[in-house]
């Protein structure tokens, strides 16, 4: 569903808390959470029936609580919206052996950008020949593990790899692989996630040729066998046409290889990339919607091409995993500086970057006691020695918020702990597992002897 953001807030505000919650819109703020949130007695929230006040202090924070069931439905999402494509989970977005097993039980193939990725998924069970790597950059092991463990496809995102591959491919069964097209299109949330356009490091461009040359070099080399294009074009984006134009494009590319060599490629991947609200009121992807639209073109492009029409992929990963967990932290410190209140946090960067990457901001939400304190816009910050340290700039939190309280941040499934660091050596926050009133531990919380141990001595 689209809908339109709120509007900028005004220089001053009013003290009045419901005039601010006004200006502010959904103060609940639950539209962004797993479906399964539920208010509860003293300000408490629960997801899957699991207190996260509880959840806090069973498990200490921060804290990543995952909604098992979202992430299925998410994926059942996608299944119904695409019945006849493949839907592949993309790993970068989050991986950890339960997840693998969850997306593998709803049918999803796997997306996989490293070897160590790729041997995760496996040695919890997942079928190789339902697994995609990816990488712009594939390292000797990458590509020596893809094809000793048998992944279905290789996507070739530069011609030195060719060469690489057809090396090591099996003469007696060639790797299917496909070509990383990169089709002109400008699409994404932020500048440093579009992918779709000329002049950056992932893929072969329609416009100088590079894409057609690798198709040639690859269909000269017996050990591979071309069976398809790729393209991602960006993430974080909530509209259909960007799909549409490069759906198109695609198509005529795979014409134009059809008429140069005489070959009919079966396979057409459109990457993932579908956008999330990480507040109220943002914009998100409508996949009935996208499915709908890019049948379309599909079905028509390839009609008035003269092709059959090829098995579909997609790739999502954050609109799968990220609106299914939540983060929460315990407040640490409350600095007022001129006329701005820090309200600092236990976590930070070293557990979610995305704001010092790309200036993400999040909704969070104070839980665990009552207040009637007016609500006051706050900047809240991380722990980290980093002035780009923040989480959420300009939000409304009660205005008694003190150290000792907990905030909840709701969509943090996607590029927070796979992204994570050991700045500042804080170790980096468990994953616990919420269904039907229980929780487990899917990831144990990084110890300092965890740490310590890679570091062997003087």
């Amino acid at each position: 569903m689209t809908v339109s953001l709120p509007s900028p807030l005004p220089a001053s505000l009013p003290s009045d808390p419901q005039a601010l919650s006004q200006i502010l819109g959904n103060t609940d703020g639950l539209s962004v959470w797993p479906r399964s949130t539920r208010p509860e007695a003293d300000e408490d929230i629960s997801v899957s029936g699991v207190s996260l006040t509880e959840a806090a202090d069973r498990f200490g924070t921060p804290l990543y609580v995952l909604d098992e069931q979202e992430v299925r439905d998410r994926c059942r999402t996608y299944r119904t919206a695409f019945p006849e494509a493949d839907i592949v989970y993309a790993a970068k977005a989050f991986l950890c052996r339960a997840l693998a097993h969850w997306v593998q039980e709803e049918g999803l193939g796997l997306d996989v950008c490293s070897a160590g990725e790729l041997a995760l998924a496996v040695t919890t069970g997942f079928p190789p020949e339902n697994i995609v790597m990816h990488g712009n950059a594939k390292s000797p092991e990458d590509l020596r593990t893809a094809i000793r463990l048998g992944v279905g496809r290789i996507v070739v995102d530069s011609p030195s790899e060719i060469a690489r591959l057809a090396a090591i491919a099996p003469a007696d069964t060639p790797q299917k692989v496909m070509v990383r097209v990169v089709p002109g299109i400008a699409a994404g949330g932020h500048a440093k996630i579009r992918t779709g356009t000329d002049n950056q490091k992932f893929g072969l461009s329609i416009t100088d040729g590079s894409a057609e040359h690798a198709v040639t070099r690859m269909l000269d080399q017996p050990h591979l066998e071309l069976v398809g294009l790729h393209c991602h074009i960006g993430s974080q984006i909530a509209t259909v046409k960007p799909y549409v134009v490069a759906v198109r494009r695609m198509i005529g590319l795979m014409a134009r290889i059809k008429n140069q060599h005489g070959i009919t490629l079966p396979q057409l991947n459109i990457g993932g990339g579908h956008a999330i609200a990480y507040r109220p009121g943002e914009e998100t992807m409508n996949v009935p919607e996208l499915a709908g639209r890019v049948r379309a073109e599909l079905e028509e492009g390839c009609a008035r091409a003269g092709l059959p029409v090829p098995r579909l992929t997609l790739e999502p990963g954050r609109a799968i995993v990220g609106p299914a967990a939540v983060a929460i932290y315990h407040v640490l410190a409350v600095k007022r500086t001129g006329d701005r209140t820090f309200v600092a946090i236990d976590g930070g960067m070293s557990d979610n970057p995305r704001p010092a990457l790309y200036g993400v901001q999040y909704a969070p939400r104070l839980i665990g006691r009552p207040s009637s304190a007016p609500p006051r816009l706050v900047t809240v910050v991380g722990r980290h020695c980093e002035a780009g340290d923040i989480l959420a700039d300009d939000v409304a939190l009660p205005g008694d918020i003190r150290p000792g309280d907990l905030l909840a941040v709701p969509a943090a499934g996607a590029y927070h702990l796979s992204m994570a660091s050991g700045y500042n050596m804080i170790g980096r926050p468990p994953v616990i597992a919420v269904s039907d009133g229980t929780a487990r531990v899917l990831i144990r919380r990084e110890s300092l002897d965890d740490m310590n141990r890679r570091d062997i001595g003087l």
